[in-house]
């Protein structure tokens, strides 16, 4: 693993205001990153597993603390400079996919091509080398009605890592998945990290889906209660 920091955040606090009350959601969080890692998220409903992964991917700013990826303070960024910063080094893997749905497999994972200066050309062998990674690339064609859930939670994934990402954050990535291809969801996340050094933070509730990660960090109340657990 390399020892190289990618991400820190810092005395972060994330409230909301809900009526006339103040609703703690992350309280003095600490959490570090490095190059390389794959962490699993876990905790309770409610414990800010998701909010956690939005600041780290810039879809939300902390109420207080420092968000810094990349040696660069992204909750001081403008929301425009946010997006462009999102577009070049993260990738988002959701629960129930998000394909568009008018859209083959390969114009899925080239939507986010668009916002490089790359050309057609260019986008379509980027989205078909990451259509053959995730292991469909006789799918291509294919619009997302004509998959099984497994397939397009492979093309959500070469849709994440086509723009070539630092970071990879997913969420429940496996949560609307039987077991079986669950498992080989996570199996090819196992392999985006160890064979293509993809540093991974995945928000799960699935006890057997954490196992997949090198270290799993405890979520509750706001806290990280437990020490990260590296697994062998």
């Amino acid at each position: 693993m390399s020892s190289t920091l990618l991400a820190r955040l810092h005395n972060i606090e994330k409230h909301f205001i809900k009526g006339n009350q103040k609703v703690h959601v992350l309280d003095d969080l600490e959490l570090e990153i490095k190059q390389g890692d794959f962490l699993a998220l876990m905790g309770p409903s409610g414990s800010g597993k998701t909010t956690l992964l939005n600041l780290l991917g810039g879809l939300d700013r902390p109420s207080s603390g420092s968000v810094e990826v990349l040696g660069q303070r992204i909750d001081k960024l403008s929301n425009s400079a946010l997006a462009k910063w999102r577009a070049r080094h993260i990738g988002f893997v959701f629960q129930f996919y998000n394909l568009m749905p008018v859209l083959s497999a390969e114009r899925n994972v080239e939507l986010p091509l668009l916002l490089t200066n790359l050309s057609g050309a260019q986008r379509k062998q980027r989205a078909r080398i990451a259509l053959s990674v995730v292991g469909l690339e006789d799918r291509g064609s294919h619009s997302p009605n004509e998959l099984s859930g497994g397939q397009q939670q492979r093309v959500a994934i070469a849709r994440a890592f086509v723009s070539d990402p630092d970071l990879l954050l997913c969420d429940e990535p496996t949560g609307d998945l039987d077991r079986e291809t669950a498992d080989e969801i996570l199996e090819l996340l196992q392999t985006l990290n160890r064979e293509h050094g993809k540093t991974i933070v995945m928000v799960t509730h699935d006890p057997r889906a954490a196992d997949h990660a090198k270290e799993i960090h405890v979520l509750d109340k706001g806290q990280l209660n437990s020490q990260a657990v590296t697994l062998p």
